[in-house]
Formats: C-alpha cells, sequence, structure tokens
C-alpha cells in the first residue's frame, strides 16, 4: 500500500519545494506588504491577545477587520504565530495548497486505484497558473477555501455526508464570497449525482444554506462590524449598487452581461486584452473538456462573474489570487472527463496534453504576461528572486533590534516582519508610533516618489524625530522615549 502513496509524496515534496521558494523566499526578501500579509499578521496578534483586531495597520479610523472581509480562519490560525511568526500564513498557505492537491489524488485514487489519472490530475492541480499567482502574492484565506474544496469532492464520493457538511462550514468561514461560490459549487455537485436522491437533496440544501449565508454576511454581519453600516466590497457598477440590483441587470440585460465578460466594459486605460489573456490561458488548461461535465463549469460562473464585472481591471486578469477557485474545479472537472474514456491509452495522451499546455500556461504567467505583475515575485528559477539592491540580512538584523512592545509606522514591505505587535501603521500613518522605518531601496506606496521624499524629509526636519539609523534603511525615533 505505500508504494501507491510514493509518488503522490514525491510531487508533495517537489511542490512544496518550489512553493516555500516562491512564497517564503519573498517575504525573507522583503517582497510581502502591509496589504495583506501585515494586516492580517497583526489581527493574529490581537486574536491571539483575545481581542478584535482594529484596522489600524491600514485604516486612518479604526474599523474591526471583519468589516473588510468576514475571514475566520485568521483566529483559527492565530496560535501557530507562536511558533511561526511572521512567516505563519504563508506557511499555512502552502500546507494548504499542498493538501488540496492531496485531496485531488484521493478523489481519483477512489475511482482509478492502479491507474496513473490521480497523480496526472494532482499534477494538473500543483501547475496551474492561479495557484503560482497567489503563491507569489502574500496569503489569502480563500487561497485555503480553495484547497479545501477537493476534500469536500472526496468525501461526497465516499458518500460521508457528515464530512462534507463540516467542510462546507469551514469554507464558509474564510471570506463572505467564499458563500456565493458555494452556492454553485453545491447546485453542481447535485447535478453532477441526480440519480443519487440522498447526496442531490444534500447539495441542494446545502445551496440554500451557503446562498442564505451571503446574504447574512454581506447584509447583516459586515455591516454590523462596519463604522458605516455598509459592505464595502461592492465593486460593480455596471451592474448596479448592491446585489439585488446586480441580480436584477443579469436577468433582465442577459446578452449585454454576456458581453462584459469579454470587453473592456469601463474602458479602463490598462484594461485592452486583459479578460482576453485570462481566457486563453483558462482555454490552453483544458476548460474545453468541462463542456462535456457541464456542472463544472455550473461551479465557475460565480467565479468568472466576481473577476469579470469588478470595476478593477486587476481584477480581471490572472494576476494573485483572484484565478485559485479555478484550480480545483478544473483538476477534478478535466480529469473527471479524461477518467472516463475507456480507451487507457487515448487517456493517458490526453493527460499529459493537458499538463503541457497547464505548464506552458503557468510559464506564461511567469515570463510574459499582459496584465502588469511583479515578475521578481514568482520567477522561482531566476537569480534575481532570491537578491535585493540592498543587504537583506542586514536589515533583518536591525529590524529584530527594535522593541517587541513598541509603537511602529513601518513602510509596506517591513510592516509584515513588524506585525506581531499591539501597533503598527502602515506609513505615512503615524499617529502615536514611537519608530518610523522606511527605505529609499522600496517602492513608496501608498505615496508618490515625489510625495515620499517630502514626507521622510520634513520628519527628519521636524525636530520630533531623530534619525536612530541610517543605511539600506532609515529608522527614526520619537524624541523624548527615554
Amino acid at each position: 500500500m505505500l508504494k501507491q502513496y510514493k509518488g503522490l509524496a514525491l510531487i508533495i515534496i517537489i511542490f512544496g519545494v518550489i512553493y516555500s521558494l516562491i512564497s517564503l523566499v519573498n517575504h525573507y526578501n522583503f517582497r510581502t506588504y502591509a496589504l495583506d500579509l501585515g494586516a492580517y499578521t497583526n489581527a493574529m496578534y490581537d486574536y491571539i491577545h483575545f481581542r478584535w483586531n482594529d484596522s489600524a495597520v491600514f485604516k486612518e479610523i479604526e474599523e474591526n477587520l471583519l468589516a473588510d472581509h468576514f475571514d475566520l480562519y485568521l483566529i483559527f490560525f492565530s496560535p501557530l504565530s507562536l511558533v511561526f511568526g511572521s512567516y505563519t500564513l504563508l506557511i499555512v498557505q502552502i500546507a494548504a495548497v499542498l493538501a488540496g492537491g492531496a485531496g485531488v489524488w484521493f478523489c481519483f485514487r477512489l475511482r482509478n486505484p492502479h491507474g496513473n489519472i490521480p497523480l496526472y490530475a494532482a499534477l494538473y492541480f500543483y501547475l496551474f497558473f492561479g495557484v503560482y499567482s497567489a503563491l507569489s502574492f502574500d496569503y489569502h484565506s480563500n487561497v485555503i477555501a480553495a484547497s479545501l474544496l477537493p476534500w469536500l469532492f472526496y468525501s461526497v464520493r465516499r458518500r460521508n455526508l457528515g464530512a462534507a457538511a463540516l467542510l462546507l462550514a469551514l469554507m464558509l468561514v474564510s471570506k463572505e464570497n467564499v458563500s456565493l461560490w458555494l452556492v454553485f459549487v453545491c447546485l453542481g455537485i447535485a447535478f453532477e449525482y441526480r440519480k443519487e436522491t440522498r447526496i442531490r437533496n444534500f447539495m441542494l440544501f446545502s445551496s440554500i444554506i451557503c446562498g442564505a449565508a451571503f446574504i447574512m454576511i454581506v447584509s447583516l454581519i459586515m455591516p454590523a462590524f462596519s463604522n458605516t453600516g455598509d459592505y464595502p466590497h461592492f465593486h460593480y457598477s455596471f451592474l448596479g449598487s448592491n446585489y439585488k440590483e446586480a441580480f436584477l441587470h443579469l436577468v433582465s440585460h442577459p446578452l449585454e452581461s454576456l458581453k462584459v465578460l469579454f470587453v473592456n466594459h469601463n474602458n479602463s486605460p490598462f484594461g485592452d486584452f486583459v479578460k482576453l489573456e485570462l481566457h486563453l490561458l483558462l482555454v490552453f488548461s483544458g476548460l474545453p473538456f468541462l463542456l462535456l461535465r457541464p456542472a463544472y463549469l455550473l461551479m465557475l460562473i460565480p467565479v468568472y462573474f466576481q473577476k469579470l464585472f469588478h470595476d478593477n481591471y486587476y481584477m480581471w486578469g490572472i494576476a494573485d489570487q483572484y484565478s485559485i477557485e479555478f484550480a480545483p474545479v478544473m483538476a477534478i472537472g478535466i480529469f473527471a472527463v479524461i477518467s472516463g474514456i475507456r480507451k487507457k491509452r487515448l487517456a493517458g495522451i490526453l493527460s499529459i496534453l493537458v499538463l503541457l499546455l497547464t505548464f506552458a500556461s503557468t510559464f506564461r504567467v511567469m515570463d510574459n504576461t499582459v496584465i502588469h505583475t511583479d515578475k521578481v515575485n514568482i520567477r522561482f528559477y531566476q537569480k534575481q528572486h532570491y537578491t535585493r539592491a540592498y543587504d537583506v540580512a542586514a536589515v533583518h538584523k536591525v529590524l529584530s533590534g527594535l522593541p517587541p512592545d513598541a509603537i511602529i509606522s513601518a513602510q509596506s514591505p517591513f510592516l509584515p516582519h513588524l506585525a506581531l505587535r499591539d501597533r503598527i501603521y502602515q506609513f505615512p500613518v503615524i499617529r502615536d508610533a514611537e519608530y518610523i522605518v522606511f527605505s529609499f531601496n522600496e517602492v513608496p506606496y501608498p505615496l508618490t516618489e515625489t510625495e515620499f521624499r517630502m514626507t521622510t524629509d520634513s520628519l527628519k526636519a521636524s525636530g520630533q524625530w531623530h534619525v536612530l539609523y541610517e543605511g539600506d534603511i532609515v529608522i527614526l525615533q520619537r524624541d523624548g522615549r527615554y
């Protein structure tokens, strides 16, 4: 029996190393940021001390972080920060993705215990471009939820509806939009098992529960935590001003709405061909196979819509964590089609072809894209990924000398490393900070270069701060601390 697991163990080790070379190296080299890793790491510090997080990392006016995203995973993972420090969420994310691929393998092993399909399907999941884009940019809880989905499929295939219910519950508390996605996932599974009354009815009921959860979270729970009493992330002005108007628009203007999936609908200056790039990469990654299993296309409807109707063109493309939901659905759906082919030779050829095209699509994302991304964050195979224009080790040593209880205002790339403390702000927010940490070697976001220079020069000349350290980074200390 152990022999059957050797292939899976080997690819888990290989991809575990690759993912770590992307994500953990980025963090060490100060390529993770206040938004989002810094804010989430600071939230873990608050949760482990049994208090809500106030979003002070990135908001001038304090507000419960749950008003921004309904994410309870940070509470669950917070004890791990006592062991893994600022790397905690990145390690959890890598482990979750590796576990997700294992879930794909177990799904197909139930029906193909002696063939190569389980390994091919797991490889597909590990190779999919959305996984690499997500791992190259900080941590996000929808990545964890997407990695749980293969285990939901596995539980259903084993007719273990108790485990399926538990997994659905865990996914529901990852992020508010995941509950909407699960409405369609459950409908798709119900369609797949339409001849099995028990599973079909369970999934239909689960779909209703997920829909009710989505409505409750975005209309009641998150607004209750908000200072304004509103849900902050409805950015779909083409569809209306709220989800009700969006639904009515989709129903009353179906053809116009479908057109939006393919065009730069708000004439964004950098939005041309961004959607086309996404569609082409998905097609090359095997999407047409799902035409033979339309239930899996049904599961992707909210993923397409939340991406392609968004006001921000950056959401339309292949960058960051915004394509991770495609990975588990396509891995399961594509190889469900291939595993149903009776001619083993043909199934093997198609599997290899899909894997090669998926690899090519992922390499394209790393190498050259229509939408601008920081390629150095994802090109783990190039020297530049492992180096910076300054002495990273020396900067880490300087930062480690700051008092653990100090209130700090830090430039975005440095903030995640300092976030496990009570009070920390993203520079140029200063408030009651005792130290300010910044570097001219880093991007000045959210300021322009000119604004950044003017702000730092003004602080030095203000008489309220003195230079504690100046080198590759600058640390200012407020006068009068000691």
